[in-house]
């Protein structure tokens, strides 16, 4: 991802989080359309009505929710790639100003939510180590909004699974 070679400009961050803003809403409303969907499928069903029409319908919801599932999960896999590399950038950085982690200790620096933890114990005597410090603190905020945008993933994805599953 040629992205994390550098540090995103304001303008580019402000992009992703829009776009990323739009995708969960698009997501959302696709969501509840598809369960409004078989909402009115499950009462023609109700009704006893099994037309031809019917089993279009139905066909072509579940062919739609395996689709969105499908276009989901890349989604989500993508966002979880992108975080796996932020944080092994992290890691070298945390590296090149003098401090090794193990992942288990990464890990809890970033579930602690404190950016200010990767600056305990780091002398700030040189720019590199200060600029590093700056982007450590920066990737480690963009891994929180993404972890955010993940767990939302994550329960859309609960709810299109448990759909998927009732057909």
């Amino acid at each position: 991802h040629p992205c994390l070679l550098f540090s995103f400009s304001p303008e580019t961050k402000e992009e992703l989080e829009e776009l990323m803003s739009d995708i969960k809403k698009t997501a959302n409303k696709v969501r509840s359309k598809l369960k409004s969907i078989e909402q009115s499928i499950e009462q023609e069903e109700g009704l006893n009505r099994s037309s031809a029409d019917l089993r279009i319908r139905k066909t072509q919801h579940s062919t739609l929710s395996r689709k969105f599932v499908e276009v989901m999960s890349e989604y989500n896999a993508t966002q979880t790639d992108y975080r796996e590399r932020c944080k092994g950038r992290i890691q070298r950085q945390l590296e090149i100003t003098g401090r090794t982690t193990t992942s288990e200790e990464l890990e809890d620096m970033l579930e602690s939510g404190n950016p200010a933890i990767f600056s305990s114990g780091i002398i700030m005597d040189s720019n590199i180590t200060k600029q590093a410090l700056n982007e450590i603190e920066t990737r480690h905020s963009e891994i929180i909004k993404l972890e955010n945008s993940i767990r939302e993933l994550h329960d859309m994805f609960m709810d299109m699974a448990m759909l998927v599953e009732s057909q």
